[in-house]
């Protein structure tokens, strides 16, 4: 017997071909610290649902009946009662979903539309359905760390900080009345080294890890039997050099991304060329044209990784390969392997062409001067190929998108560097993609495992976290780096120690390369909130609610003047419907229709100091699911697209400053990281078990240290500026330790300093005869060891839960020392300078030139390259050598004068400085196996220079009263 609710959507006796079953299951019974079902939805952060008094009520609306209950689940069934098909929306792990009456009954509709079956309500059959369902697998799994590790980890940390206030205590109660120079110094700089460790302590108080479900996210969105819902990606690859940063590398970068594994009608891969040469752009075309051959291949044998160079560069892999596929694939992988060859050759071809420019200007194949001649002065060019209206593959299907995109330039604008560039490609893209995520990588991190953007979208498209997540970083891997990592290129600690920590709070900071980001996040919106995420969903089905209130309401939030109050101001709040209504070019005449309420159509001028001048940019920021607005034409694309990276595009606009990559910093990655989680978003660590991307490292000793030095100059210049997280945010949604380990990426370089001073005390002490305690009793020696113990046990159980061995532990440490003496210090140098004499620093692109004919992959290592940041550490190894000699002649020659405990606490003081800089030595000596010369005169010089300082201060340093001889 139907009951009435049945008789009202069947019509009474109809027939009942498939039905969908709408399960309701009873509440919980409710704790007894809760009034009423209310309080409990609100205490476990769902959307309140009123009490019914019963398990569910049934109410008509629209034809339609609906269920309010306060957990439901939807299955589709056939006339048999068989499961059909299973709806999806904000599920969990045991099926149930939260989520609005209305978004449940439009999915009913349309589901019920689709496979031609009828609503009903039927308690029994369908809870007999979700008994059968099979379980719904989740995308992705958040972990911590293990419980009893994780216990002893923070219990050590506790046992550190107090051994660290009692070492402070006896330090301070403990002065030298005849060093006491020395002793306030040495103490100054152990609370420096103190406060920097507990900054960097703990934002890693509670670790975590995720693993990603690539096989649920494809049964989710990309079933063979279904189409494919998958969100576009748009991935951005940027280049500046191609002399520092070769062309081959960036070509088989580009080959790895139009082989990925996803959509190809889902994927656009665009090129950023800020040096406007003319080689990467001709190399852009034969990528294009080689990638016809590459990609099906690719696809079609599911090899990994994807970028050609490595992938044939690996002999034994390929054997193993060769043999086990058999004769088939063993014809196409040669014969692939003699056209890669012959794209390589014509490559470096082009690269011999390009070492020095005629005298008449570049000029293109077909004899037209090219455009980029002056790489400061140029019109912006796009270049687009592949796609769906560009050549097919050799199985004759589409090429994701390939678009080459160099900004316009002119001497009087400022560029701001990598910035500017990413910001004229988020605009690019926006006009002829606007995929809804944007991913970014350096022009030498090929694609290693061709799911990596199917990784990202297992958090990006998990309905739980999508609405909060601004990017997912991926860590750093590299090729080419020798078996000791003699100067800790993978730095390992940071992405495999400090990143989980941070990813336990508000989530990882951007690195600059291998991310992917929500292009909601990178407009400057906030992220959605559960009340405004409903409130959304209803927005879809009201259809008589006037475009004016909308307008009045919404965009008074979103551009009130007051940025960091804790009011969202998410893109869901605006629908298209009202920013093509805002940016409408018959404004006049919606001015007269709407009378007094006219202001509210002013939005217009709000929308273009945000976002810039293009109508059809604006809109494009609004659609929700990417793609171009339906008031786009393809015919003027590209002129749009063109106009969007002209030079002047930016002015009077929020472009740097409130969104897009943020500009005030040469380490832009950090602070457009830091905008988006001052706004509320989370970021989100993945490290998959393949590495998703891997580079190329300057394993040459001054490029690394010119690299680090960049990055330090970075965190000085953002320390010095409005955004620095000592005092900006504040009322946002930064989180208290998210902020504290920001402040921690800032201040780092200034412990140079200390650092500095501190490595040069074991030389004045040697030589001075005095130390920095009284004595080196038994008092001082424990306490000394209490305290270093602390450092390795923390250390220990970091290498535990990060899954580093100690060996790269100490290379870390020992790097700390050589980075924090030389690069640190001369980039706190060079941002003091920056501020109080306004000297801009230059930017200098870290090379990533490799041996192209392969005969020493680490000849790099081996050459030795004088630079001026070398200069600190010679210096302060040659000092405590120099002491080292004095310490010695004095304990031959008056060594009843002291105590042999106190002269070897000396010695053991200098001997630790020196020991970390060996990695430092090695690179002095080079291939040649010997000092560099230049290393000899700078040694005779400052020997030179000390000696005669040494005879002037001498007096000021001895007790004249003693006997002690000068030197």
């Amino acid at each position: 017997m139907m009951s009435s609710e049945e008789s009202f959507i069947h019509g009474g006796t109809q027939p009942r071909p498939a039905q969908i079953g709408i399960v309701i299951r009873s509440p919980p019974p409710w704790p007894s610290k809760f009034s009423n079902q209310r309080e409990l939805s609100k205490a476990e952060g769902k959307r309140p649902i009123e009490p019914s008094g019963s398990t569910s009520t049934n109410i008509a609306m629209n034809g339609i009946t609906k269920q309010t209950s306060y957990e439901k689940a939807l299955c589709m069934i056939d006339s048999a009662g068989k499961p059909l098909e299973t709806v999806m929306m904000g599920l969990y792990n045991d099926g149930t979903v939260e989520e609005d009456d209305a978004a449940v009954t439009e999915m009913v509709e349309k589901r019920a539309g689709e496979q031609s079956a009828t609503i009903i309500i039927e308690e029994e059959t369908a809870a007999e359905i979700v008994e059968q369902r099979p379980k719904i697998e989740r995308l992705n799994k958040a972990k911590q760390i293990n419980g009893f590790i994780l216990f002893v980890y923070r219990l050590t940390i506790m046992l550190r900080f107090i051994i660290l206030c009692q070492f402070f205590r006896f330090r301070i109660s403990r002065s030298v009345k005849n060093a006491h120079g020395l002793w306030l110094v040495s103490v100054i700089c152990e609370i420096w080294f103190g406060v920097s460790w507990i900054f960097d302590q703990f934002p890693k108080w509670k670790p975590m890890t995720r693993k990603t479900n690539v096989n649920a996210l494809r049964a989710r969105f990309w079933n063979e039997n279904e189409p494919c819902t998958l969100d576009p990606i748009d991935v951005f690859v940027s280049t500046v050099d191609p002399m520092k940063e070769p062309p081959l590398v960036t070509a088989n970068t580009v080959l790895s991304i139009l082989a990925v594994d996803y959509p190809t009608d889902k994927v656009s891969c665009y090129i950023s060329d800020d040096g406007a040469s003319l080689l990467t752009s001709e190399t852009t075309i034969l990528t294009a044209s080689f990638a016809r051959l590459w990609v099906p291949f690719c696809k079609k044998y599911k090899i990994e990784p994807r970028a050609p160079e490595v992938y044939f560069s690996k002999d034994l892999h390929c054997q193993k390969e060769l043999k086990k596929r058999g004769g088939i694939f063993i014809k196409e992988w040669r014969v692939m392997k003699r056209w890669y060859g012959e794209f390589r050759e014509q490559i470096k071809t082009y690269v011999d062409e390009a070492e020095k420019m005629p005298g008449d200007g570049w000029k293109m194949r077909n004899g037209v001067p090219w455009p980029g001649n002056d790489s400061q002065h140029h019109a912006g060019m796009i270049q687009v190929f592949l796609g769906p209206t560009g050549k097919k593959d050799v199985k004759e299907n589409y090429l994701p998108k390939l678009v080459y995109v160099s900004r316009e330039k002119n001497p009087t604008k400022p560029h701001h560097k990598k910035a500017g560039a990413m910001n004229a490609l988020v605009r690019a893209s926006g006009i002829l993609s606007n995929g809804p995520y944007i991913l970014n990588v350096d022009c030498d991190h090929y694609f290693n495992n061709s799911c990596a953007l199917l990784e990202a979208m297992c958090f990006m498209m998990d309905p739980k976290l999508s609405r909060k997540i601004c990017f997912v970083q991926f860590p750093q891997r590299f090729d080419g780096i020798d078996k000791d990592d003699r100067y800790a290129n993978r730095n390992v600690v940071f992405f495999d120690v400090n990143m989980k920590g941070l990813d336990g709070l508000q989530g990882p900071a951007y690195v600059g390369t291998g991310c992917c980001f929500s292009r909601e996040a990178i407009y400057g919106f906030y992220p959605i909130s559960d009340e405004d995420y409903h409130d959304h969903v209803h927005d879809h089905r009201e259809k008589f609610r006037s475009i004016i209130g909308r307008i009045k309401r919404r965009t008074k939030r979103l551009f009130q003047k007051k940025r960091l109050q804790r009011v969202p101001r998410s893109r869901a709040e605006i629908s298209r419907a009202e920013i093509t209504g805002a940016v409408n070019e018959d404004g006049h005449d919606d001015f007269q229709r709407y009378g007094d309420d006219a202001w509210l159509l002013l939005s217009q001028d709000n929308l273009k100091k945000r976002f810039g001048s293009s109508s059809l940019f604006m809109e494009s920021t609004f659609m929700e699911n990417g793609g171009l607005p339906p008031s786009a034409n393809p015919a003027f694309l590209l002129d749009e697209a063109i106009r969007v990276v002209g030079c002047n595009y930016e002015d009077n606009c929020d472009w740097g400053k409130e969104i897009g990559w943020i500009y005030g910093s040469v380490t832009e990655d950090i602070l457009t990281g830091f905008k988006m989680h001052t706004r509320g978003w989370r970021s989100i660590y993945c490290m998959p078990s393949i590495p998703a991307f891997k580079g190329t490292a300057p394993i040459n000793l001054t490029y690394r240290l010119d690299q680090v030095m960049r990055w330090a100059l970075g965190s000085v210049e953002i320390l010095f500026s409005r955004h620095c997280p000592i005092w900006y945010g504040y009322g946002g949604g930064l989180y208290k330790l998210q902020r504290v380990a920001y402040i921690n990426t800032v201040i780092y370089p200034l412990t140079s300093l200390p650092l500095g001073v501190y490595c040069v005390l074991p030389a004045i002490c040697l030589i001075s005869g005095k130390f920095i305690t009284p004595t080196v009793d038994s008092e001082t020696i424990v306490c000394y060891s209490m305290l270093f113990g602390s450092v390795i046990i923390t250390g220990a159980l970091e290498n535990i839960w990060g899954g580093i061995g100690l060996a790269n532990w100490w290379k870390n440490e020992q790097f700390w020392v050589i980075g924090g003496t030389s690069a640190h210090l001369i980039a706190v140098i060079q941002g003091l300078l920056k501020l109080m004499l306004r000297i801009d620093t230059n930017f200098t692109v870290t090379s990533k030139a490799t041996n192209a004919d392969g005969e020493d992959e680490f000849a790099e290592l081996s050459i030795f390259r004088f630079g001026y940041v070398l200069l600190p550490p010679i210096t302060i190894i040659f000092i405590n050598i120099l002491g080292l000699l004095t310490a010695i002649s004095n304990a031959i020659n008056y060594g009843h004068h002291q105590t042999m405990t106190v002269i070897a606490g000396k010695i053991t003081f200098a001997v630790w400085v020196i020991v970390h800089f060996i990695p430092f030595l090695k690179g002095l000596r080079g291939k040649t196996k010997r000092v560099p010369t230049i290393i000899c005169v700078w040694s005779f010089l400052l020997a030179s220079m000390l000696s005669l300082l040494w005879v002037q201060v001498n007096s000021f340093i001895f007790d004249k009263t003693k006997t002690t001889p000068h030197h």
